[in-house]
């Protein structure tokens, strides 16, 4: 028997929490083939089985995290299934020594599929997936294993969640029910994960409106999301009613029409500036990362208490591991802080004569991120101290610029990197930060999106903050945040005299590994951040 082991999903990833197994025991399993999903602090993926063969056992039930090179299950291989299957004859001449001739081929054809090679698809499909399902879906119920919210992110496009479901249940019946072709009749609640209950209780919806495509029916990720989408855009699929809150997926404005917003998506209450362009930069209301109106509050954790109960563990997630692990590294950090007021009012401007023409061309919104973006690869040029990672033995500059981009998810926060944005256009910019952020909140990240960032972009303003103390992402060696873009009274100097002018402003605040850089490089970096976003103008190349 081949052993599979827990692989290493990252150069600092240390275990994995299995997501979802996509083989059941007694499944034929072909090399390369996806054998199941693992969660980890950094990425959820796919893994391919190593071997072709027969699952055999499941060593790690669903919601488990087991360190790198566990073993998680044993496949027989196919030259095992061979050599230990008798010769078909010999079984037919067993067989009909002892039976008469109507039952030979009966007994011959079960035991060649009992034991006959690897690949055989004469397997019964209502009985061997009945027990491990059963088993699968037992251990994604488990409290301990914190897979209700690791589980988020894990399933993919196309895929059915586990039920957690006992043996014997509706669910298990109704699920060999639909592989024999029969009508599913189940209750629709117990065939879906903790996340995907999650994710309804999020945008106010119920199991009967949303109509399951996963195995037996099954509710999955996809299917809530296609809802929302579609609710979202005026066309409502099935019977299915609007959410009460509207609620979106929290995370970077890359379209500039709201948090966790995707290509193409369309909120219910989109902010002004992206219904109509302003006719004249000075009247246009400020738009950007700061949304005319509050945006919805992200989704919080929903808290059980037993009866009785003063006070309940709520186990960590890997996500969560991985955000405490690097936290309690950037504590090593000596952070230090620089903060400057930018008058965006060129950029503005620029944003909202392209926004629509771009729109139409590249099929997504122009967002404030790859100008700022931009501003921050030029002042990167010039003080290359910045693009750097901290070793004990002394600064490591990088000569290629890799920009971590945070995105904040349901249940956590990621930083995606987009790699060598030095040899990218504003245009090229903006659609690979909507790339990232968009599979970053679909849970499809791959390890490659991850590592070498050699600087982190935080657009903190798109959720109000005025003013962010950013937490350097180590080991970098500096951070610079956006904030709200909002409108206020500023003093210009005019040939009369000083006047009062209203301009949209933005906040920036620059966090510096005061070992790698001191305070007056730090200003003068974020000096030439600012100068170059306030010198925008007609000339500026989108493309």
């Amino acid at each position: 028997m081949a052993k599979v082991t827990m692989p290493q999903l990252g150069e600092s990833v240390a275990e994995g929490t299995i997501g979802k197994w996509l083989k059941q025991p007694g499944d034929t399993v072909a090399k390369y083939e996806p054998l199941l999903e693992v969660i980890t602090d950094k990425v959820n993926a796919e893994v391919p089985s190593p071997f072709e063969g027969v699952l055999k056992e499941i060593l790690a039930e669903e919601g488990a995290t087991v360190p790198n090179n566990a073993e998680i299950a044993v496949i027989e291989t196919a030259d095992e299934a061979g050599s230990t299957a008798p010769p078909p004859v010999a079984l037919e001449k067993e067989a009909a020594a002892s039976e008469p001739d109507g039952a030979v081929q009966v007994e011959s054809r079960s035991s060649a599929t009992a034991l006959g090679p690897a690949g055989s698809d004469e397997t019964n499909p209502a009985e061997a997936p009945a027990a491990s399902d059963a088993r699968s879906d037992a251990a994604a119920e488990a409290p301990a294993t914190g897979s209700d919210a690791a589980a988020a992110p894990a399933t993919p496009s196309g895929s059915a969640p586990i039920t957690p479901a006992p043996m014997g249940s509706s669910a298990v019946a109704g699920a060999n029910a639909a592989s024999n072709g029969e009508a599913v009749d189940a209750n629709p609640d117990a065939r879906m994960t903790p996340a995907v209950r999650r994710l309804l209780r999020e945008h106010d919806l119920t199991p009967s409106q949303i109509r399951g495509t996963g195995g037996g029916g099954r509710i999955t990720r996809d299917d809530v999301t296609a809802v929302v989408e579609a609710l979202r855009s005026g066309s409502t699929p099935g019977p299915a009613s609007t959410p009460a809150n509207g609620s979106t997926p929290a995370g970077i404005d890359v379209n500039g029409s709201g948090p966790g917003s995707r290509p193409g998506s369309v909120p219910q209450a989109a902010p002004a500036a992206n219904q109509a362009p302003a006719t004249t930069p000075a009247s246009a209301p400020a738009s950007g990362p700061a949304p005319s109106s509050p945006p919805p509050a992200s989704p919080g954790t929903t808290i059980t208490f037993p009866e009785g109960a003063d006070e309940v563990l709520l186990p960590m997630t890997q996500m969560r591991k991985g955000i405490a692990a690097q936290m309690t590294r950037a504590l090593a950090v000596p952070h230090a802080y620089v903060h400057m007021e930018v008058d965006v009012t060129n950029l503005v401007r620029a944003r909202e004569e392209a926004r629509r023409d771009y729109q139409a061309r590249e099929g997504i919104s122009l967002s404030y991120v790859p100008f700022v973006i931009k501003a921050t690869v030029e002042a990167l040029r010039r003080q290359p101290s910045f693009n750097a990672h901290w070793t004990e033995p002394g600064l490591v500059a990088k000569r290629r610029i890799h920009m971590g981009v945070a995105v904040a998810v349901d249940d956590g926060l990621l930083v995606p990197v987009v790699r060598d944005v030095d040899g990218l256009s504003i245009s090229g910019l903006n659609r690979a930060i909507a790339d990232v952020a968009a599979r970053a909140r679909a849970g499809k990240l791959k390890v490659d999106d991850y590592g070498g960032s050699t600087f982190t972009i935080d657009n903190t303003g798109w959720f109000g903050s005025n003013l962010t103390m950013p937490i350097i992402n180590v080991p970098e060696v500096a951070i610079l945040t956006m904030e709200a873009i909002t409108k206020r009274p500023v003093v210009r100097e005019t040939p009369d005299g000083d006047v009062i002018a209203i301009r949209p402003m933005m906040n920036m605040v620059l966090a510096i590994d005061h070992r790698a850089n001191d305070g007056a490089q730090a200003a003068a970096f974020l000096k030439s951040v600012k100068s170059w976003l306030e010198a925008i103008g007609p000339e500026t190349p989108v493309y």
